[in-house]
């Protein structure tokens, strides 16, 4: 293997983790600055309430984005990876 094609992979393999967090991501931004924006103006300063609805909206979008998420690293890895190890 050369060292072309290591990194060649490795940049693939970081820019499907950032594919594959990114609805988690996203829905944790979103929550945090609606859950923010409903503190800041109730005034209502409690740490449960910005940890636990983050937590279950984040476990909800993991939960419907399974799928995506494993065809995504098992297109990469028969596409990419046992080739490799398989010397091809």
């Amino acid at each position: 293997m050369t060292e072309s094609t290591l990194f060649d992979v490795l940049r693939q393999a970081l820019w499907i983790s950032v594919v594959i967090s990114a609805p988690m991501l996203a829905v944790a931004l979103v929550a945090g600055v609606a859950i923010g924006l409903f503190q800041a103006l109730t005034s209502v300063q409690e740490m449960t309430l910005t940890f636990v609805p983050k937590v279950g909206a984040m476990m909800v979008v993991f939960w419907v984005s399974m799928s995506f998420m494993t065809t995504t690293l098992v297109a990469f890895f028969q596409d990419r990876l046992i080739p490799l190890i398989a010397g091809g």
